[in-house]
């Protein structure tokens, strides 16, 4: 089956940013996974648009980025300006979800929605014919080097049974805890995309990771 690999930049060298960027742009490497955070919506404060005016300069691979912001529709013209390619909202995060997702692929991104681990999958059903990608979180949002939530895998199952049902598609993406012991199997499950932080950046050698990955 084949599955894409979306190193998170949350877990880079902010100090040398730009040559991991390079590293993944070298990598087998498929999408940059990119976490945007405001400290109020998760108890965490990442980066904003300087940072990614840089990934825009020297990215060669789509942005995948990640929204965990209150009232996230006040941006989403300016990530497509930014060069997201691929913009996801937390499902928690937005009172008009439709209305999100239409904006985002009108300001020309795919158009995702993340869910928190307490959140129930079936909640997207009404959405489900305007979405590109859910993201599906299993680690609680905020930090990097959190431990997996083994309930993922029952919300895969689910999320396929919905497509199946609905006659719909979209990737299905795993953000929080992917590492050599659980990617085949989450792949094996029906994940379509699996985002990696720590077990690429804290690797000796974070390309070899990624190609490991990638088997």
């Amino acid at each position: 089956m084949q599955f894409k690999i979306a190193p998170s930049v949350l877990s880079a060298d902010f100090g040398n940013l730009e040559r991991d960027i390079q590293m993944i742009n070298e990598s087998e490497a498929d999408w940059f996974h990119v976490d945007i955070m405001d400290g109020v919506f998760v108890p965490n404060i990442s980066f904003g648009f300087p940072v990614m005016n840089t990934l825009k300069k020297h990215a060669k691979k789509p942005l995948d980025v990640h929204l965990m912001i209150v009232d996230p529709d006040r941006y989403i013209t300016r990530f497509a300006e930014v060069g997201a390619a691929v913009l996801s909202v937390h499902l928690e995060a937005c009172t008009h979800l439709h209305r999100s997702l239409q904006s985002i692929r009108g300001a020309g991104m795919k158009a995702g929605v993340a869910v928190n681990p307490h959140s129930n999958v079936s909640l997207i059903e009404d959405v489900a014919g305007d979405l590109d990608l859910v993201c599906l979180m299993s680690v609680n949002p905020g930090f990097g080097g959190q431990s997996f939530i083994e309930n993922t895998y029952r919300k895969i199952e689910q999320l396929k049974n919905m497509q199946a049902r609905l006659g719909v598609n979209f990737e299905i993406e795993i953000d929080g805890g992917v590492t050599l012991g659980n990617y085949k199997k989450l792949v094996d499950t029906g994940a379509t995309v699996l985002v990696a932080g720590n077990t690429v950046f804290s690797a000796p050698e974070p390309k070899v990771m990624i190609s490991q990955l990638k088997q």
